[in-house]
């Protein structure tokens, strides 16, 4: 493994690290008392910034993760995950006093996934390990999970983000919304510090109110991000920036489990951001991602190599228009 204090990086993966526990698709969800039979539960990796770390590992690039697990059975699995994929974990915080963030995800043939989500550990994750030091050997800092819990604070996140910035360290921000609610004070000091903005349709809906996902991307815009990214599942994704403005289809495939589908994306977005790729192909990169995500159960599974996924992005047509 690398060393973040004194290698560089393409991509510091912060935010939430959790241990999920998968099950294939069901036929139904079971009725109380019932027991439904699924072929195969897996223990694996999860949380936003893990799942990244570990894709972007896979795709060749250097990458460390900063968050907080506890020192228990799912936090040593975590780690060993960590070490097996490469991902540099000299900053990630580990905790007697704490729980492993776990998730048990529920998958029910035809329809979205389903959480149980204890947040544990990940919930006293404050950016804090995140240094100077470890910024000025970073390409990219991708921060997700934000909005889960109160912490990391909002103006922890922009300190951080604004120290990247006058570092020359590009920032993306992905979110986990729970619930409805009003979530303007998370975002007002952290986006405009946000070179790329990334939540979901559902996260953004729930952020500003607005359905559509072009008008949401505006909106965010408007409220000081300088690129916005909404990812909408099997209906494409929406791109608007300085350069201009992008809607791309998604790739038609069998969805097995979507776990990580967005954190797939946002890997293999990165990964052509780091090549200097053109918007599109960021699309393109990282709409390929996604669908390799989704046909397999768990959410860093599917990741491919880096030249298997150039080469899917290349040879299966995906429609991009301007808007």
């Amino acid at each position: 493994m690398t060393d973040a204090s004194a290698g560089s990086l393409d991509c510091l993966c912060a935010g939430i690290v959790v241990a999920d526990h998968v099950c294939e698709p069901v036929s139904e969800l079971p009725a109380p008392g019932v027991l439904v039979e699924t072929p195969a539960l897996h223990l694996s990796i999860g949380g936003c910034a893990a799942n990244c770390a570990v894709n972007m590992t896979r795709l060749g690039l250097a990458t460390a993760v900063a968050g907080t697990i506890g020192n228990d059975i799912f936090g040593r699995f975590v780690r060993e995950v960590f070490a097996e994929a490469g991902v540099d974990c000299s900053i990630l915080e580990v905790r007697d006093d704490l729980q492993t963030s776990a998730t048990q995800v529920i998958n029910v043939t035809g329809q979205d996934r389903r959480f149980i989500h204890a947040p544990a550990a990940n919930a006293h994750f404050t950016t804090e390990s995140i240094t100077d030091d470890v910024l000025k050997r970073t390409r990219v800092l991708y921060l997700g999970g934000y909005c889960l819990s109160e912490q990391p604070a909002a103006e922890r996140v922009a300190d951080l983000f604004a120290r990247a910035g006058r570092l020359g360290v590009i920032t993306m921000l992905d979110v986990v919304v729970p619930a409805p609610g009003d979530y303007s004070s998370r975002l007002e000091d952290v986006l405009p510090v946000t070179d790329y903005f990334v939540p979901n349709d559902d996260e953004a809906r729930l952020l500003c109110g607005l359905d559509e996902p072009i008008e949401q991307a505006r909106n965010f815009l408007d409220a000081g991000a300088r690129q916005v990214v909404i990812t909408c599942g099997d209906r494409g994704s929406v791109m608007l920036g300085p350069a201009g403005g992008w809607k791309a289809q998604a790739h038609p495939v069998q969805l097995v489990d979507g776990t990580g589908g967005g954190d797939a994306f946002a890997s293999g977005f990165i990964f052509a951001l780091l090549q200097d790729d053109s918007p599109e192909d960021c699309l393109r990169l990282g709409s390929a991602a996604g669908a390799c995500c989704v046909q397999a159960t768990g959410a860093t599974t599917g990741m491919p190599d880096a030249d298997s996924l150039r080469q899917l992005a290349t040879t299966t047509a995906l429609e991009i228009e301007a808007i």
